[in-house]
């Protein structure tokens, strides 16, 4: 066989093989990436009922931010996005399948522990433009340029704005 049909013939077979495998990989990625595949185990389930009801999931801006854009890092840090994703989801079966009582208390803990105020600052770039709230201008501030001893976390002040237990749904009637 001849040099250039061999290359053809491995540069088929990557086609081939390849395209497939991006393909169920790109896929599995989606579907696995969504709130209501999060909320398919019992243990997540209150943590999606609390986010349908936040302004979070359901708001009149029409701004989602789901379960990855607040407990995952940015999908451009393509390394730890994906070993973040595979981290937390192994963590999750395992606890879905070993664990006789899971302590929805202790894991929120841990969320919030977790959240680094990079994945709020995705969404929330505006901070420190608030002309007409100065006092949480200021306070914000001092979260986005802490001085050394002084950091704090977003979800040291905004720890219930999301995954707190409400009956109904409640708008923001501002805009």
């Amino acid at each position: 066989m001849k040099r250039w049909m061999k290359a053809v013939l491995l540069v088929a077979t990557g086609v081939i093989l390849g395209v497939p495998l991006m393909s169920m990989g790109y896929y599995t990625m989606v579907r696995t990436s969504t709130p209501q595949f999060c909320a398919m185990c019992h243990e997540i389930r209150p943590a999606y009922r609390d986010w349908q009801t936040s302004s979070h999931g359901f708001n009149t801006q029409g701004v989602v931010a789901d379960c990855m854009d607040c407990h995952l890092p940015a999908p451009h840090d393509t390394f730890d996005f994906f070993y973040a994703k595979a981290y937390h989801g192994v963590k999750d079966v395992v606890a879905h399948l070993f664990l006789d009582e899971y302590d929805r208390e202790k894991n929120r803990h841990h969320a919030w522990a977790d959240i680094s105020n990079d994945q709020c600052m995705k969404c929330h770039r505006n901070l420190l433009y608030m002309p007409d709230k100065r006092g949480a201008m200021m306070a914000h501030r001092t979260v986005v340029y802490a001085r050394e001893g002084y950091e704090k976390l977003c979800t040291d002040c905004h720890r219930y704005l999301v995954h707190k237990p409400k009956s109904s749904y409640s708008y923001s009637q501002k805009l």
